[in-house]
C-alpha cells in the first residue's frame, strides 16, 4: 500500500492544479479533489490494472466537475423558481468587472481548458484523454485543434468569445 500512497502523493498537485482550473476557487479545487481521492479509492477494484493512473484519477475529477456542476444548475433553477428571483442577468458593474479579470484562457469553455491542461500542463497523450472522455482519438485531436484556435484568437483580440459548433 505503501507504493499506491506514493503514487497518490505525487499527483495531488497537478489533480489540484487541474482542479483550480476548472472550479476557479483554491477552496472549491480543494474538495473537488477530496472528492476524486474518495470515489478513486471506493472504486479501486473497479480500476484496470494495465491502465494508467493518473489519466483514470483525471477523469475521475473531470466527471465529479461536471456532476456537481449540474447539481449546482439544477439547484439553481428550483431556487429561482421558488423564490421567483432571476439572478441569470448580472449587473453591469459586475458584468464589466469579470470582463476584465478574465484572460484568454479563462474565457475558453470548460472542455477546452480541460483538454489544453490535459495535453499541454499534465502531458497527457491524445490517446489517455480519448479513454478519459470516451471518445476516439481523431475526436480529441480536432477539439485540441479548435481550442487552441479559440485560445489564439481570444489572444489576439479577434474574437471575444469562442465559436461554440452547433451539431444536428
Amino acid at each position: 500500500m505503501n507504493e499506491l500512497d506514493e503514487q497518490l502523493r505525487m499527483l495531488i498537485p497537478r489533480l489540484r492544479r487541474f482542479a483550480v482550473s476548472l472550479t476557479r476557487n483554491p477552496s472549491n479545487a480543494d474538495d473537488l479533489v477530496q472528492a476524486c481521492l474518495e470515489r478513486a479509492l471506493s472504486k479501486w477494484n473497479d480500476k484496470r490494472a494495465d491502465g494508467d493512473l493518473r489519466a483514470w484519477l483525471f477523469s475521475i475529477l473531470y466527471r465529479q466537475f461536471l456532476d456537481s456542476h449540474r447539481r449546482s444548475r439544477r439547484y439553481a433553477r428550483m431556487l429561482e423558481f421558488f423564490t421567483g428571483r432571476d439572478d441569470a442577468h448580472p449587473s453591469a458593474e459586475r458584468s464589466v468587472i469579470a470582463q476584465s479579470s478574465l484572460e484568454a484562457f479563462d474565457q475558453l469553455t470548460t472542455e477546452q481548458r480541460a483538454l489544453l491542461l490535459w495535453v499541454s500542463v499534465e502531458g497527457l497523450s491524445y490517446q489517455q484523454v480519448a479513454d478519459i472522455l470516451h471518445v476516439p482519438t481523431g475526436t480529441v485531436m480536432s477539439r485540441i485543434s479548435r481550442a487552441r484556435q479559440a485560445l489564439r484568437q481570444l489572444s489576439d483580440g479577434e474574437i471575444t468569445r469562442p465559436a461554440l459548433r452547433i451539431l444536428k
